[in-house]
């Protein structure tokens, strides 16, 4: 999946939240998933995909990366439930 995709990890339903821009979903989920990379999500536990929207270029994934980290937080709980009301992890529909 090598496409400019903006994605929303957490912890568990309603945890720790973190939010990313890549140009391989896959890969960089594995990443977070492997703990291969120090810092905020191996700190915390952080390894569910839980939303992840594709764009066209990299320049609007990165803004509309930039707008949801600046969200309250009900807000990107709410766009999370609308899409995996569940919470389920979505990595293994993208691999």
């Amino acid at each position: 999946m090598k496409q400019p995709c903006v994605y929303l990890m957490a912890s568990q339903r309603n945890g720790t939240l973190y939010v990313g821009v890549t140009s391989d979903l896959v890969q960089r989920v594995g990443q977070h998933k492997e703990k291969l990379v120090d810092g905020f999500t191996k700190r915390y536990g952080v390894d569910r995909l839980v939303w992840y929207e594709c764009h066209a270029t990299m320049d609007s994934a990165i803004i509309r990366e930039k707008a949801i980290k600046g969200w309250k937080r009900r807000w990107k709980l709410a766009l999370i439930e609308e899409q995996n009301p569940t919470w389920r992890d979505l990595y293994d529909d993208i691999r």
